[in-house]
């Protein structure tokens, strides 16, 4: 069996859905525009610098989720998908996801980004599996604070180990491996599988990968 993981953001798609539901909630007026346009400005920058503080990220990205219902919040992310993510989806990133899944690779996305956030997303590209940061629930809610290891960083090397684990599996149990990603927060993960192809990659992430000879490769 082969295994194909997909980072999301600005690999699959053509921006970031972390950034845009924010930026969704804040067109909205559900985020007081000022001071939520300023620090997710904030936030996608050091991201894009590596200087990113995940814990200090979620608590901003998931406080709005623990102040609705969910029943709200969802009728919310289907306009989001609409209006938002569905713009987004690169026709070369599906053409790619389906032509692993029609090789019967075993197939997950890999991020970052929140899992209620990217769940609808994943089943648009018709990937069953997605190791995502998950969400602490209470009588229904959402909290506003992460559960387990965020997905980010050594913490996406962290989850795939979990999620492989409880299927009995490691990384070596495949004969092949894939990992596509544009950032260079995710070299962990990217060193770690057989095939790691770079995807429209950041300057970090390009000069890694033609000093260690990795494929690059463009979805726009």
């Amino acid at each position: 069996m082969e295994l194909a993981l997909f980072d999301l953001d600005n690999t699959l798609l053509s921006g970031d859905s972390d950034y845009e539901w924010a930026q969704f909630l804040v067109e909205r007026g559900v985020l007081e525009r000022a001071e939520y346009e300023a620090k997710n400005d904030r936030f996608f920058r050091q991201y894009k610098e590596g200087t990113l503080d995940i814990r200090e990220s979620l608590e901003f990205q998931l406080a709005p989720l623990a102040r609705y219902p969910r029943a709200k919040l969802d009728e919310w992310h289907g306009e989001f998908m609409r209006t938002r993510i569905e713009p987004m989806i690169r026709a070369k990133g599906m053409d790619l996801v389906q032509r692993h899944l029609r090789d019967k690779h075993l197939c997950a996305i890999v991020t970052s980004t929140n899992a209620f956030i990217a769940a609808p997303i994943a089943r648009a590209f018709g990937v069953d599996q997605l190791l995502a940061t998950e969400l602490e629930v209470e009588d229904g809610r959402f909290t506003g604070k992460p559960s387990g290891t965020p997905s980010f960083r050594e913490g996406k090397v962290t989850r795939l180990a979990e999620w492989l684990g409880k299927r009995g599996q490691t990384l070596a149990s495949f004969s092949a491996s894939w990992f596509y990603s544009d950032s260079h927060n995710d070299l962990p993960l990217l060193e770690r599988v057989t095939h790691p192809v770079a995807v429209d990659p950041d300057e970090v992430l390009r000069r890694e990968a033609s000093a260690r000879g990795w494929q690059v490769i463009s979805l726009e």
